[in-house]
């Protein structure tokens, strides 16, 4: 893939503006595709789409399924306008927070609505629906899956009545005809989703904006994916839970490294052939988010390569060991069911010649981090100087990182290290963030992302994650008053100056 020279903005669904708790596809992403036209930007990032888990901190890499989006993202307004809802619960809603999400009492307000929507939409179901249910194939068992949730008071599947969790045929038919009524409401909530997310991309690519999606290797435990297949996944017969989990070595992130509990994949069968199933269903997989996005980011690519392999029985991510990935032989997969593959291969962390390798034979750019450049080591792969490929994405900071003021002016920094950034920037620190997205602008990396609090300039209190913490994370939003035409101005004259904009303006 040949990226052209161009630049956009990192910021998840969530952390759109808003009126009703959360970001969604409704008015506040349409303001800041806006925003983003006006600061000449050509592609916008977010972050996984899918339903996220509660338990798992509302994580968006820790989703119910692959496939499927996040209903708390449907624009309650569009259901009014489609006639489903009144306009008053829209008029009375509560005061939530323009600054930070509250999953539980966005989930209590709004859940309400979009049954009471599905409950009038069912009266009167359209023919683009049902073509929607008939072509979707993943829908029938997400949305079983999501009744049975409810059924079993929200038991993960591996706790369910033992022919539910194995999926005997004859008891899944009587499941079917017994929660017909909530896999119903569920396909619905899916219809709306994908028609609002088809109605933000065409008004995205009207603008010149390109989407930029996000595709987590690994998929929950507790997901319809691993109910509906378990034979994809490193699970005992007999319980049903992993005997190996994912994660990552200790690392810049954490002394114990990172356990992050997803199954692992059976790459290969008991005979070491490969696993054509589940290659067919990632094909199904990243065929789905290249539906809904033009460029896919695929978050641990190392992974194809060598993965960290952990026995469930582990508490920390240290006693692991790496083991072989599927590599060249799956994107060679991947290109004959889908063709052309627009992906953006992250590999951060322990990287070794092999990913290295993967990934130029594969052709797919890489990411560079800009903080992580700065550790008095001239020849560090995250300088600019040493950057050697136009094939590259550059980003300021990554949803896992700090902003860059709160990285500049925290405790992640010594004094040496602070003087040696204001050095190689020619900077006297007091614009920090706008300084970092500019020398991102100026490097030769094809593409240049920075997340939105970098581009506005906030601190550390507008962190999206901490990897490793399980409190507060994923919670900002920024609020409509920022976007302002003074920020999207900079950020045009910066972007135009670094001839960052060809490919703005041009059809997705």
């Amino acid at each position: 893939m040949i990226l052209p020279r161009a630049s956009g903005v990192v910021l998840h669904i969530s952390s759109l503006p808003g009126r009703f708790g959360i970001g969604d596809l409704g008015a506040g992403a349409r303001q800041f595709t806006d925003f983003l036209a006006a600061a000449a930007q050509g592609y916008w990032q977010v972050l996984p789409l899918g339903p996220s888990c509660e338990i798992f901190g509302n994580s968006p890499y820790m989703s119910y399924s692959a496939f499927a989006g996040n209903p708390l993202f449907i624009d309650l307004a569009d259901l009014v306008d489609q006639g489903l809802l009144s306009p008053g619960p829209l008029r009375e809603a509560p005061d939530f927070s323009e600054y930070q999400v509250d999953y539980q009492a966005v989930t209590a307000y709004r859940e309400p609505l979009l049954a009471q929507a599905a409950l009038e939409f069912r009266a009167n179901p359209s023919a683009e629906y049902d073509s929607f249910c008939d072509g979707t194939k993943w829908l029938g068992d997400y949305c079983l899956f999501m009744a049975l949730r409810e059924r079993y008071q929200e038991l993960p599947w591996y706790r369910w009545p033992v022919e539910v969790a194995r999926r005997e045929p004859a008891t899944l038919a009587r499941m079917r005809e017994e929660l017909a009524q909530s896999v119903d409401y569920h396909r619905f909530l899916q219809f709306q989703f994908a028609r609002q997310w088809a109605s933000l991309r065409d008004y995205a690519r009207e603008r010149g904006v390109k989407l930029i999606g996000d595709l987590p290797i690994y998929v929950s435990h507790d997901s319809a994916d691993v109910w509906a297949h378990p034979e994809y996944f490193c699970l005992q017969p007999e319980t049903m839970l992993p005997t190996h989990v994912a994660g990552v070595p200790p690392d810049y992130f954490s002394a114990t490294g990172q356990r992050w509990g997803n199954p692992l994949y059976l790459w290969r069968d008991r005979d070491g052939q490969v696993n054509q199933s589940l290659y067919s269903w990632w094909g199904e997989r990243l065929g789905r988010l290249l539906e809904l996005v033009n460029l896919c980011r695929i978050d641990h690519f190392r992974g194809f390569d060598s993965f960290w392999e952990i026995e469930a029985s582990e508490e920390t991510a240290q006693n692991g060991r790496w083991v072989a990935g599927p590599g060249l032989d799956f994107f060679e997969a991947m290109r004959q069911l889908l063709g052309d593959l627009p992906i953006i291969a992250e590999d951060l962390g322990i990287i070794t010649p092999g990913v290295t390798e993967l990934r130029h034979r594969v052709g797919l750019p890489g990411m560079r981090v800009l903080q992580f450049a700065f550790d008095f080591d001239e020849k560090n792969a995250y300088l600019p100087h040493n950057f050697t490929s136009t094939n590259t994405v550059v980003y300021t900071g990554t949803h896992d990182n700090n902003t860059t003021l709160g990285w500049f002016m925290g405790e992640e920094l010594n004094e040496p290290v602070r003087d040696l950034v204001r050095r190689y920037l020619r900077s006297d620190g007091r614009e920090i963030n706008r300084d970092l997205i500019r020398l991102a602008l100026s490097s030769v990396a094809g593409l240049a992302i920075f997340p939105l609090q970098d581009v506005l300039g906030f601190g550390a209190d507008c962190r999206m994650n901490t990897p490793g913490t399980s409190e507060g994370n994923w919670r900002w939003r920024c609020a409509a008053r920022f976007l302002t035409d003074e920020a999207a101005a900079w950020l045009q004259e910066d972007t135009i100056f670094y001839n960052r904009t060809g490919s703005f303006n041009r059809e997705a």
